[in-house]
């Protein structure tokens, strides 16, 4: 049987080459070959290089059913949707001068092996500049490279497609809105808004998995963020369907969620690695900045093993998180500072799941209710080279869902929390009222290990609690309230207080 397939494939062919008689016969003839004796063959090797002048070109090559390689010579504008038949590719002789615009609709659907780089893609902001549109069960390589582009990149697949290899590389992504798309995860009492730069396996099949390279990815602009989340990576569930990356690197990310003051169950973020997804290698080396409501900066639901910020990560948005951990990270570093300036937007939030080694620059907050740290699950070991400091006294924050009347303390460990390893230089901060410097609530420390003072600055505010059976070290501390208690326990235990100095302008040490 299988001999018989061979020889039909093997007639057909010659019937190309040779009563055709062209070179791209002969090429075609090869595919045939190669499809029929395996069709997994690669369906991009031989494509034909094809150049387009105009809309009409566009049109006619894409009716045509052999792959090819579509090189635009100049700018074009569709009045509607294109899609890229299976192992077609989309290029610009020249970026600058070849633009491809879609005035009424969205833009370029992908099928299975398409390429799309070397353009400037422009639809309106809230339509999907590039998207999936294909339920074959393999949907092989996507790649995209060198693109600017207006508009959303969405790669989404849904229940029937099994496996997809996507690579990024360069893109970026002006002006976006991704706020219209009812695909959504939902954890933790809220629902999160899709991004620019979406990445979502929507399959629930727990054997589905997008195979992800993305490197270079800018979103926004300084006073220009994209709307919605920025870069954005989702599997199905914590069960899968899977999004596996082994790298990711960024540019310079500006987002703004777009969410209204006092709104409890939605959220956004700059850089959101969300559910089901595994990342081996995450590096940002532009700044992360968010502008929104609930807009947090990094966030993630899913497992990061080793996650580097060169610079600054920065919220302006009320409960604008500057990292937010509810996933598993192994290791993580800031190497520039996390600053928030609106009411509730904390420094840094263990709420679920783990941090294993977490490294800081400083961590600055400006806003009444805008916590420094914040630990309700065990960590390993978390270092601040320069400093924690906040600014705000008491104010609401989102918390899981819910709003909350927060004091500004520079580190609280709650009920749950627990940390191995406390190391910071620089000292700890707090210049409001009736706020906490070091507050240890119900929580444990088992290591703690502070260069410089812990100074409390504000009315009624104490240095050091430790309250609610918190537990926690005092060995070398310096603890100093210029207008409050310098040491306040209440059913709490400190497990040494060898070398611990206190001075309150309301009392020392008060047990």
């Amino acid at each position: 049987m299988k001999i018989d397939v061979i020889s039909t494939g093997i007639h057909i062919a010659f019937y190309h080459v040779f009563f055709l008689n062209s070179l791209r016969r002969v090429l075609i003839a090869i595919e045939i070959i190669g499809h029929w004796l395996n069709p997994s063959y690669p369906k991009q090797t031989h494509t034909m290089k094809t150049k387009i002048n105009s809309l009409t070109d566009l049109m006619a090559a894409l009716d045509n059913n052999v792959p090819k390689n579509l090189e635009l010579q100049t700018s074009i504008l569709c009045p509607y949707a294109i899609v890229l038949p299976v192992g077609f590719s989309l290029t610009g002789v020249d970026k600058e001068k070849c633009i491809i615009s879609f005035n009424n609709s969205d833009g370029i659907g992908l099928t299975a092996n398409n390429e799309v780089a070397d353009l400037t893609i422009q639809t309106n902001p809230n339509n999907r500049a590039i998207y999936t549109l294909s339920n074959h069960a393999d949907l092989g390589t996507l790649t995209l490279k060198n693109l600017t582009v207006t508009g959303q990149v969405q790669i989404l697949t849904r229940a029937g497609t099994t496996k997809t290899r996507l690579i990024a590389d360069n893109v970026d992504i002006v002006a976006c809105d991704a706020r219209r798309y009812s695909e959504q995860p939902q954890k933790y009492g809220v629902n999160v808004y899709q991004g620019a730069f979406t990445v979502y396996n929507y399959n629930s099949d727990p054997n589905s998995v997008i195979n992800a390279t993305l490197t270079n990815i800018s979103l926004g602009r300084k006073g220009a963020p994209v709307i919605g989340a920025g870069l954005f990576i989702c599997g199905f569930s914590d069960n899968g369907g899977w999004v596996i990356a082994d790298k990711i690197t960024t540019g310079d990310i500006h987002s703004n969620g777009m969410l209204p003051f006092g709104q409890p169950n939605m959220i956004t973020a700059g850089v959101f690695i969300v559910y089901g997804t595994k990342v081996k290698n995450l590096s940002h080396n532009g700044p992360v900045t968010t502008y929104g409501v609930n807009d947090m900066v990094l966030d993630t639901w899913g497992h990061v093993e080793k996650w580097v910020a060169e610079k600054p990560i920065v919220s302006y948005g009320p409960s604008g998180i500057g990292f937010v951990n509810f996933g598993t990270v192994d290791e993580f570093e800031a190497k520039d500072k996390v600053e928030t300036f609106g009411s509730g937007a904390r420094g840094f939030n263990q709420y679920d799941g783990t941090v294993t080694k977490a490294i800081f620059h400083s961590i600055i907050t400006h806003g009444n209710g805008s916590i420094g740290m914040q630990f309700s699950k065990p960590v390993g070991s978390i270092e601040v080279k320069n400093g924690v400091v906040t600014n705000g006294s008491v104010g609401q924050s989102l918390v899981k869902g819910v709003i909350m009347t927060l004091p500004a303390d520079a580190i609280s460990v709650k009920p749950g929390g627990e940390i191995g390893e406390l190391k910071i230089s620089g000292g700890i901060t707090t210049q409001g009222d009736n706020v906490h410097s070091y507050h240890v609530e119900g929580g444990i420390v088992h290591k703690l290990t502070i260069k410089g003072d812990i100074i409390a600055n504000g009315d009624n505010s104490v240095a050091i609690a430790v309250t609610d059976n918190g537990e926690t070290p005092l060995t070398n501390i310096s603890a100093i309230s210029k207008q409050g208690i310098a040491v306040q326990i209440s059913k709490g235990k400190v497990t040494d207080r060898t070398g611990l100095t206190a001075k309150g302008a309301k009392g020392n040490i008060v047990e």
